[in-house]
């Protein structure tokens, strides 16, 4: 069974910010797999599958900076291992319009990754890094969460069905496959 987590702050001021791009591509795997995702006490939830291989959906809800607790609670409820786990979140240094998978590594500087690292105490899992690029002159913090602007839209719909696509091989095919298809 595997775990696909998308990243991102809860509440209505920060719904459709860059920083909640793994949100909105995990959003699109259960509209496309008809999971239901329902409410619980700090994220959200669901269950369903991907061409018969079972899987777990979750947005953790205390903010991207304190994801971990929420992820290694799924993890050990299920016994999932990590290797089994996929994070779907905002990188600065990829360009909109772009992804990148790695099956394991460092945190690279992202404070719900290295939550997630120092809870479950692994690094050894899954990252879906999905572009969200960067703007000269305003503050790393600021930029990813504003919104995308309006001529951003159209890449952006594009690129959120992309990672989609490279979620539904890693889980169907593998890692080596979406890596060798989408990176």
């Amino acid at each position: 069974m595997w775990v696909i987590a998308g990243l991102g702050n809860p509440g209505k001021k920060y719904s459709r910010t860059r920083h909640n791009i793994g949100f909105m591509v995990v959003e699109e795997v259960a509209r496309r797999h008809s999971i239901n995702l329902k409410d619980r006490k700090g994220y959200v939830f669901g269950k369903g599958s991907i061409d018969a291989h079972p899987l777990l959906i979750v947005k953790p809800l205390l903010y991207m900076n304190l994801s971990g607790p929420i992820i290694k609670k799924i993890l050990r409820r299920f016994s999932i291992v990590p290797e089994h786990l996929i994070t779907v979140y905002d990188d600065l240094d990829i360009q909109i319009g772009k992804l990148k998978i790695k099956k394991k590594g460092s945190s690279g500087g992202h404070k719900g990754i290295e939550s997630i690292i120092q809870h479950i105490s692994s690094q050894e899992f899954v990252r879906l890094k999905v572009g969200i690029g960067r703007e000269e002159g305003i503050p790393a913090e600021d930029y990813v969460l504003s919104k995308f602007k309006r001529r951003e839209l159209p890449v952006i719909k594009q690129m959120i069905h992309k990672a989609a696509d490279s979620v539904e091989i890693i889980v169907t095919d593998g890692v080596d496959r979406a890596m060798n298809i989408f990176n």
